[in-house]
């Protein structure tokens, strides 16, 4: 049992982790998931895959919204542009994949610093609300797009080949999504302990007193809408792959909503929350229809019929449990239940 933390240095207060402990289990899990599709269904193999695309696009949203305290409603638009970025770069150009999914990364990076432009000055919901009607500018300029877009047919995508890598194969294209999933949660913490993160920390928490310090609004604002923009776009190039097909349909608000409340669920500021925020609330619609079909009836219908209307539902119940009960979201649960394991059996 361990009494307390000293460090003597500052090298160990910014260090990722001095706990062999977490090392040793955050190398098992990677051996674990690295190990899965060897033993998964393919139900549960794509189940997994679409928590690991949508982890990326929720970090985006952390590094907006966690770290910078800036709120945006019109996520779904970065995601959006992603997608089809790549999709017109491989199929109406064709660009090599790779190629393609930089370009998912770095044209909504530069719609980013547009969008980032009214947060210089606005706050709050008048900044969610620009966000959100910068999201229904994307979606009716994609439809208005002619060939280039498809307009309202959509772009057909093929599996890739991505660094020699074969991604027809859900498992391929498994291993391909974890390996990005872990490289972009290392930049994220990267980010979050270097000096441009806890300058994004100190903006949340009071730009007044952050500009006070010398610490440029405009510079950190913008920079953190084209880091949460370039990941988000990402997040849509990687699910443009695993749906083999774009169209406006294919985002909808809903995933604005959702990415939200991974954030709130997950814990606001955290990597972790992030994390763990996206494996309850993708999994949380899976789960809720096992229920109804476990209950049979008319209740099994529910999912099938009003599958959108139930999601809506779910994640508006979540956000309000969770802000209302312990808005810490999952992070602080976890740190609860570690800090009794470890202190146990004292209570402090």
């Amino acid at each position: 049992m361990r009494s307390g933390y000293f460090k003597q240095g500052y090298g160990e207060l910014v260090v990722l982790t001095d706990s062999p402990a977490v090392k040793g289990w955050t190398a098992a899990l990677l051996l674990v998931m690295a190990l899965a599709p060897f033993v998964l269904g393919n139900f549960l193999l794509s189940h997994l895959t679409i928590i690991l695309f949508t982890t990326v696009g929720a970090l985006g949203l952390m590094v907006l919204t966690g770290f910078t305290g800036l709120i945006s409603l019109g996520h779904v638009g970065f995601l959006m542009l992603g997608g089809y970025a790549y999709a017109i770069a491989v199929t109406r150009w064709g660009l090599p994949p790779e190629i393609a999914l930089v370009l998912s990364a770095v044209l909504p990076a530069l719609f980013g610093l547009i969008v980032g432009i009214p947060s210089l000055r606005l706050h709050g919901l008048y900044l969610a609300i620009t966000t959100l009607a910068f999201a229904h500018i994307v979606s009716a300029a994609i439809l208005a797009g002619g060939e280039l877009t498809g307009g309202g047919s959509g772009i057909m995508v093929e599996r890739p080949v991505v660094l020699g890598m074969d991604l027809s194969s859900d498992r391929a294209f498994y291993w391909f999504c974890l390996a990005v999933c872990a490289l972009t949660v290392l930049l994220v913490l990267n980010l979050r302990r270097s000096y441009v993160g806890r300058a994004l920390v100190a903006v949340r928490d009071n730009d007044i007193a952050a500009r006070t310090m010398g610490i440029s609004l405009v510079h950190y604002k913008l920079l953190a809408f084209l880091i949460s923009a370039a990941l988000t776009g990402l997040a849509g190039g990687l699910m443009a792959i695993y749906m083999s097909f774009v169209s406006v349909e294919g985002y909808p608000f809903l995933l604005s909503i959702e990415a939200l409340a991974i954030v709130i669920v997950g814990g606001i500021g955290s990597v972790l929350g992030a994390v763990l925020g996206t494996v309850f609330i993708v999994t949380l619609p899976e789960v809720f229809a096992s229920l109804m079909s476990f209950l049979g009836g008319r209740l099994a219908e529910t999912m099938t019929t009003s599958a959108h209307e139930v999601k809506t539902i779910l994640y508006g119940i979540a956000i309000i449990a969770f802000l209302r009960f312990d808005p810490r979201g999952l992070r602080g649960i976890w740190h609860d239940l570690r800090h009794t394991w470890v202190h146990w059996p004292l209570r402090y």
